[in-house]
């Protein structure tokens, strides 16, 4: 992922292979390793991973909110706010660690490892927030961009789709409501089936025009539907006439 020839540090070939990138610096990599326990344990002055945490979180940040900004235009702050906040919680910075293996390199105190903190959710999601702390100093914003774009694409279909929608109704009305007083309506158009499996078709409008249409076993789950299909239609046709 990036042209630095690899060094000859033992112990983080490995890593840094798994890694894509190669440290110029290996000590960053070092202290984005090193847990608050150790300093805790010995009593020292030594630096551990906190403020690269600290420096990690600002960069993960701007570089998936540049993304977002850039690849959904159809999209107001609210939607893309919440789609950040999915993308930078705690259980997924966790699982990009997990992923990494970034918890068998972790350097933690005798006591945090008796208690199993080496794969510690919160302390996978701080470790690999001085990750991206410590690559951004090693080799500057976009080879931290591109490692977490290389990254995150992965993980979430290449961000194609904008990651948020648990509610697709609630961030549909929040779009159309951003150029309209309106409110979307929505209309069952058919129920199939036998009364133990059936299959609700509904549609949606706005300003008397039908956005999109979805099946679901439920009302509920055929307006979601619906209202996640308009809002792939309004995006589409949004970065079509862009």
């Amino acid at each position: 992922m990036n042209d630095h020839p690899m060094p000859a540090i033992t112990g983080y070939e490995e890593l840094q292979s798994r890694l894509g990138y190669a440290f110029r610096d290996t000590a960053l990599l070092q202290l984005a390793l090193t847990h608050p326990s150790v300093a805790h344990e010995q009593g020292a002055a030594i630096q551990t991973n906190q403020r690269l945490e600290f420096l990690g979180d600002a960069v993960l940040q701007l570089a998936l909110t540049r993304e977002l900004y850039e690849k959904f235009p159809a999209f107001g702050e609210g939607p893309l706010t919440k789609a950040r906040a999915k993308l930078v919680n705690r259980r997924t910075l966790a699982e990009r660690a997990k992923h990494l293996g970034l918890g068998q390199h972790l350097i933690v105190s005798r006591g945090e490892e008796q208690h199993g903190g080496r794969e510690r959710p919160s302390a996978l999601a701080d470790t690999y927030e001085a990750l991206l702390g410590a690559i951004f100093l090693d080799g500057g914003y976009e080879a931290a961009r591109d490692f977490i774009l290389h990254h995150f694409q992965g993980a979430f279909g290449g961000l194609k789709v904008i990651p948020i929608l648990e509610n697709p109704k609630g961030e549909l009305q929040e779009l159309l409501q951003a150029v309209s007083p309106d409110a979307p309506h929505y209309h069952v158009d058919s129920v199939t089936g036998p009364d133990h499996d059936r299959i609700f078709e509904c549609t949606v409008h706005h300003g008397g025009v039908e956005l999109a249409r979805g099946r679901g076993k439920s009302k509920k789950a055929a307006e979601s539907e619906a209202a996640s299909a308009a809002l792939t239609r309004l995006r589409e046709s949004k970065e079509t006439s862009a």
